[in-house]
Formats: structure tokens, sequence, C-alpha cells
């Protein structure tokens, strides 16, 4: 009994003492299980963290700018000096070395809060009105979600893209009209017609803000009137080559035929540096095309392997053609073949596959040939350096076909698809329809908007200089200086 006894108050003694270390580990455990559940709350509340631009993409869009810079000055400017008349050599470097100054400086105060803030649907807004509120933080959306790079670089690189724009234009009236004429019209012209055509095709509030249908829908309803058509454009077929070439028509035919056209000689003065200048092009276009995916990806290295094949391409078809038609393959055929190529691949460049770039260029070589000789006959305007022939033919062929070689049934990549975050069916008929939509709303903008805006220069300064001072040249009569002393 004894024993039983002993035994019961051991059990007892054992059982409070178990209870007792439970007690204290629930004790120790309840401050522990309070940090944790305040940890995640605080995890769960505090923003996600900014996301950093990844320095591979950063120095490519610096160097891609830079690229475009140089196919401007000095690649467009030789190009289209060395073939005007030695008289004529420093008004038509001037006219793209100044434009492309002027139109920088207007971008930076005015253009890319108008181009690339949301508005309406055809022009942006004032939120950004001299990059207000940019830093060197700020971040400007790529094609990808989750992908930035810094806004600043993006700034400049569409800079440069409203410069060269807005300078080829000068080739469809040079040797005959005013300085003061030219910068006033590419002021106007910048404004009303670049602008509204960069915005209704590039503008969108970017990836990241599609997350299902319902966002998609949001996003469709503030973007660009024709990205939200469907229009494809990769690098400006239509914001920039038809965009510059309706504006360059109409002015060939406001301002007139050059003093002796169709009677005197008006051969090119250098072709040495048309040579010079197309192949700074070509250069700089990798920067113009394979910078236009703002990444450093797998994207861009096709765009660049199609202004690569696409360009050499053209060069050759070209050449064929006028050596068939004409009897000897020259030398400004060959150039001129290759600033065709480049053009028509631009829409396309990182939308169709290697061989649909070569058909792209082989195709523009021939059509582009025919659009400087039997366009232009046609037409009847005194285009002089054949800006709506290349640029116009070439950007409405390479616009086209775009929708035609995207399909990846023909090696193209196919339109992605954010909400399903995969590359979507493809509708080649839907999409060429919408590549018209593109083509159509150019023409027509920018040959209204040029009409007035030529109208408008006419009242206020004039537009051509008179008759003794073109047969003297514009290098004298405008700058007092010449290209060369004998």
């Amino acid at each position: 009994m004894k024993k039983l006894f002993a035994v019961m108050l051991m059990a007892i003694s054992l059982g409070m003492s178990g209870l007792g270390l439970a007690a204290d580990a629930a004790a120790d455990a309840a401050p522990a299980a309070a940090v944790a559940t305040a940890a995640a709350a605080d995890a769960a509340a505090a923003p996600a963290a900014a996301p950093v631009p990844d320095k591979g993409d950063t120095a490519w869009m610096m160097m891609a700018t830079v690229l475009v810079i140089l196919m401007t000055i000095p690649g467009l400017a030789l190009f289209y000096g060395g073939l005007v008349r030695a008289k004529n050599m420093l008004s038509v470097l001037m006219q793209v070395l100044v434009i492309f100054a002027l139109i920088a400086v207007l971008w930076a105060i005015y253009g890319y809060s108008l181009a690339f803030t949301g508005g309406s649907p055809f022009i942006g807004g004032f939120d950004k009105l001299f990059l207000l509120g940019m830093t060197p933080e700020s971040l400007g959306a790529t094609f990808s979600k989750g992908v930035y790079i810094p806004e600043m670089v993006f700034v400049a690189f569409q800079a440069t893209f409203a410069g060269i724009t807005t300078a080829l234009i000068v080739g469809a009236f040079a040797e005959r009209i005013k300085f003061s004429a030219v910068l006033l019209f590419s002021v106007l012209w910048f404004t009303f017609s670049y602008l509204p055509m960069a915005h209704m095709v590039w503008y969108w509030d970017g990836p990241d803000a599609i997350t299902d249908a319902a966002a998609l829908e949001k996003v469709l309803a503030g973007a660009g009137f024709l990205w939200a058509k469907g229009a494809l454009d990769f690098a400006g077929g239509t914001v920039v080559h038809i965009n510059a070439a309706m504006a360059g028509i109409v002015g060939a035919f406001l301002i007139g035929k050059r003093v002796g056209y169709g009677k005197e000689a008006m051969t090119p003065h250098s072709l040495t540096l048309t040579m010079v200048g197309a192949a700074l092009l070509w250069v700089g276009w990798f920067g113009f095309n394979a910078g236009s995916n703002l990444e450093a990806t797998g994207v861009a290295a096709l765009a660049m392997v199609n202004t690569l094949f696409a360009t050499a391409a053209a060069t050759v078809s070209w050449m064929l053609a006028e050596w068939i038609f004409k009897g000897k393959p020259s030398m400004l055929g060959a150039a001129s073949g290759a600033v065709a190529g480049l053009v028509a691949i631009t829409p396309a460049a990182g939308f169709v596959g290697a061989m649909g770039g070569i058909v792209i260029g082989l195709l523009a070589g021939v059509v582009c040939f025919w659009g400087v000789n039997g366009l232009k006959k046609l037409l009847g305007a005194d285009d002089a350096l054949d800006v709506f022939g290349v640029h116009g033919v070439g950007g409405i062929l390479g616009s086209v076909l775009t929708g035609v070689f995207a399909a990846p049934s023909l090696g193209g990549t196919g339109v992605y698809d954010y909400v399903a975050n995969k590359v979507g069916d493809y509708d080649m008929t839907a999409q060429v329809t919408s590549q018209l939509w593109g083509v159509g709303t150019v023409i027509l903008w920018s040959g209204i908007v040029a009409f007035i805006c030529y109208k408008i220069v006419d009242v206020l300064v004039g537009l051509r200089v008179p008759e003794d001072e073109e047969r003297e040249g514009l290098d004298i009569t405008a700058h007092g200086e010449s290209a060369y002393h004998y």
C-alpha cells in the first residue's frame, strides 16, 4: 500500500512538472508566433522593389541612339549632299544638320510629351513638357513584362527618330527652297504630323499594364489610334518613311520644279560622297532597327539580321533591274537600292524571319527602281532626290508585307498575346488589313498637314528663292560660303 501511494505521488508530481514545462514552452512560442505574423504582415504591406534596368539593355540603347545620330549626321547629310550640284552642297548639309538640332530641342520641350504620354488616340498630353519630373531613376517600359530601361535613354533614342524623319523631307525640294522656309516648315510639320503619327502608332501603357482581358481593353482604350487597330511598325515604316515621303512629294508639287529641270544636266556632283553617306546609313540603321526592340535580346538580333540581309538583297535586285533596263549597273543605283532595302525592312525588322526579310529586300529593290523612274515620270513632280520613290514606295511596300511575312507559318514571330503571355493565333488577312489602316492613315494625315504647313510658310516667309539666287547656288546666296575652292 505504501508502495502504491508512493507511485501515485510520483505520477502526480511528474504530471504537474509536465504541465509546467508545456506552459513554459507555450509562453516561449507565443512571442515567436507573434513576431512571425508581424513579419509576414510587414512583408505584405511593404511595396514591391522597383525594377532595376539591365545594364546590358541600357548600354545597347545608348549605342543605338549614337548609331541613329551617325546615320543622320553625317550619313544622310553626305548621301543627299553628294546627289546635288556642287553649288548646293553646303545648303543640304546645313539643312540636315540644323533640322536635326532644332527638332532635338523641340523634342525635349514638348515633342516627347505629346508623342509618348496619354491623352487621346491621336495625340498625347502635356504631363511631361520640358521633361517635367524626369530623373535618372525614371523608367521606360520595353516589350517584355517586368523589363525596363531608363526613360532618359528612351527620350534620346526617340529624339533621333524625330530628327532624321524631318530631315529626310529636304531631299524632295533640294536646291530651290529658302532656308527660313525649311526651318519654319520643319517646326510646323514636326508638331502637327510627326508627333501625332508617333503617338498613333507607338503609344501604349506597356506590357505590365496587361494582366487580363479587362486590362487589355483598358490599354487599348488609352493607346494610340493605330496601335489599337493592331498595326505593326517595328521601327518606322509609317511614322518615319511614308510620313516624310508624303511631306516631300507635296512640297515638290507646291514649290515647283528647279530652274532648267528637264533641259539642263542636274547630275550628282559627287557619287563618292553619296556612297560614303549610303554606307553610314546602312551602319547606323542597325541602331535604328535593332534598337527599336528596346532590349538586347534575340528579337534585336533578328532585326539586325534582317537589316543586313534585306538591304543586301535590295542592293543586288536594284542593280540587276538597272542593268537589264538601262544597260549598265551604276553606283548610284546600287546605293539607292541599299537605302530602298533599309526603308522596306524597317517596319518588318523584328517581326519577319530572315528569308521573309530577303524577299522584302528583293522586291524593294525592283519596286523602288520603278518608283524613281516610271512612277516619278507619271507624277511629274521634281522630287529632286527621290524621297517619295524610295521612302514612300519602299515604306508602303514594307508596311504591307509586314502583315504577310510576320506569319509564323512563313518564319515570322507572329503577334504576342500579353493576356495569355504567349504568341497568339495569327490571322494574315486581319493583319494586312491593320497594315493598310496604318498606310492609309499616314498618307492622308501627312499629305493634308504638309499642304497646310507649306501654305502657311509661303504666306509668312515665302517658299522659294528668287531665280537668280537659284542659278548662282544656295551655298553662296543663302550661307555665304562654298563647299569647294578651286
